[in-house]
């Protein structure tokens, strides 16, 4: 008779599969929690320590570790030596084995889950016997996964045995579920911030009809809850977002995440064409549009307060491939949902982000870093020109510093009050950058008054002077250059108020 062994933490589904295994003819050998279910249901079951002749002990820790166990899963069975030493040593083969592993990430995500509680979910013979199964897959199925249950059975019930190909694709997500597994383990035990070894694991969530473009396959994969991602929002209508605009909404929602007040962030190619932020979510988007009303054909919208009717009218005007905010009303939804192809998502915008690692790939690994969530307060900021700055003037720099950090380097950002009206991004050079902001807001009749804040330090006072000619009164900018007494000195002689931050905002 063959053997099946059973020892499974989710036991979802596992008396039917258990009992369709039985009428089979399979004989169960099973452990606790598993067996105790299966004897309730009428299975007839072996206990583990029966089989291997040798208690559990230590509160169950070791129960399976066992060469019967492991000797019945991994003997080749057409190797005359292996058939000997089985003979000798009183096995038996066992032809399946069905685990799934003690729910070590769904513990360590409970609230209040002490170190100790955490170490005894770390499951030792479950893998062990998955992985001795899955390298002997020839001769044995390994079953990890609740969803493979009725493929085992049917295919049992047509040919008589799991069919090779079969067992070597469960194999193969045995050893994908041991690793994933082996690396929530070790990322929970890892207190350094650059650990000697990375190990990161993703689950599939959707494969793209693309990626950057028509030629390349992609795929989406998500590795935790953070209820600030985009692959968390709920989508109301059109299609499932593209690779880049999962790439655009993901940078969109990092700058809306800087404000608290009601904003809108319009954006196109991962950098900003316009931000605002009023005491109405409608004002806010009228004024972000206003900035550059060109580059937001196509883009994209996030906001973080409720849509309203009036606002999905105004919105409704221009073509936008996606709207993100925490919620609509119900006229609001209705009234966007007559543009068929534009994609809604729904996303609570008021939460925080609990990443704080990012990798970027490269040509034979991988760049490392921190996420830049380095705040500048008011108290912060270090005038260095001869002019004070008052206290609503450092509301204004400190805006545009929180919109310049997510603009791409060189970056150069200008603003009127609390709106953009020219950003500059991904110059070779800081001059290239500020005139194109420059251009941008002359062309839209924004010339007086404006706010200039640029992500790193100025090399020479160039910008400076070029600043005064398109209406600029105050610079924030980090400091640093060896040369910041020039920039200084230009400030001062043509009555431009400056700040420096003490830190700058690269991004590439």
């Amino acid at each position: 008779m063959r053997k099946a062994l059973i020892s499974v933490s989710n036991k979802t589904k596992v008396v039917e599969f258990a009992k369709k295994l039985t009428d089979l003819n399979f004989q169960i050998i099973s452990t606790g929690g598993t067996k105790k279910l299966l004897d309730e249901a009428g299975i007839t079951t072996q206990s583990i320590d029966s089989y291997t002749g040798f208690p559990e002990i230590l509160n169950g820790r070791v129960k399976t570790l066992h060469p019967k166990v492991h000797g019945g899963l991994l003997s080749l069975r057409d190797n005359l030596d292996h058939q000997k030493e089985v003979k000798n040593n009183h096995i038996e083969y066992i032809d399946l084995v069905c685990v799934n592993l003690y729910p070590f990430k769904e513990t360590i995500e409970k609230p209040n889950i002490t170190f100790d509680e955490a170490i005894e979910q770390i499951d030792i013979g479950g893998p062990s016997m998955l992985r001795s199964a899955a390298k002997n897959y020839k001769f044995v199925t390994a079953i990890c996964d609740i969803s493979d249950y009725d493929l085992v059975i049917d295919e049992i019930e047509k040919y008589g045995d799991t069919t090779l190909n079969t067992k070597k694709i469960l194999s193969k997500k045995v050893f994908q579920t041991t690793a994933q597994y082996d690396t929530y383990i070790s990322e929970y035990l890892t207190d350094e911030k650059i650990p000697e070894k990375l190990n990161k694991t993703y689950d599939f969530a959707s494969e793209l009809r693309y990626g950057e473009n028509p030629h390349q396959t992609a795929a989406v994969y998500k590795n935790n809850k953070n209820p600030y991602s985009i692959l968390n929002a709920k989508i109301l209508n059109g299609k499932p977002l593209s690779y880049n605009n999962i790439q655009d909404a993901n940078s969109a929602i990092n700058i809306l995440a800087e404000f608290n007040e009601p904003t809108a962030v319009l954006l196109k190619h991962m950098n900003p064409c316009g931000v605002a932020s009023n005491d109405s979510l409608l004002k806010a988007y009228i004024d972000a549009f206003n900035c550059d009303p060109v580059s937001i054909f196509g883009g994209i919208v996030a906001l973080n307060n409720e849509v309203n009717i009036e606002l999905a009218k105004e919105m409704k005007k221009t073509f936008l491939e996606i709207i993100i905010a925490p919620k609509y009303t119900e006229e609001a939804l209705a009234e966007l949902c007559k543009k068929k192809n534009l994609r809604i998502l729904e996303l609570d915008t008021t939460k925080k982000n609990t990443d704080n690692m990012m990798i970027v790939s490269v040509n034979g690994g991988i760049l490392y870093q921190e996420l830049d969530k380095y705040i500048v307060n008011k108290e912060d900021l270090k005038v260095v020109s001869n002019l004070d700055v008052s206290d609503k003037e450092k509301e204004e720099l400190l805006f545009a510093w929180k919109i310049v950090k997510h603009v791409k380097s060189n970056a150069i950002v200008l603003t009127q009050g609390k709106k953009t009206v020219g950003i500059g991004a991904g110059q070779m050079n800081r001059v290239g950058a500020a005139k194109i902001a420059m251009e941008w807001a002359t062309a839209y009749g924004k010339t007086n008054n404006l706010t200039l804040a640029s992500d790193a330090f100025f090399p020479f006072d160039d910008v400076v002077r070029i600043s005064k000619q398109f209406g600029v009164t105050k610079i924030i900018q980090p400091g640093g250059s060896i040369r910041d007494e020039d920039s200084i000195k230009a400030c001062d002689e043509l009555g431009i108020k400056m700040v420096f931050t003490g830190n700058r905002h690269f991004k590439h």
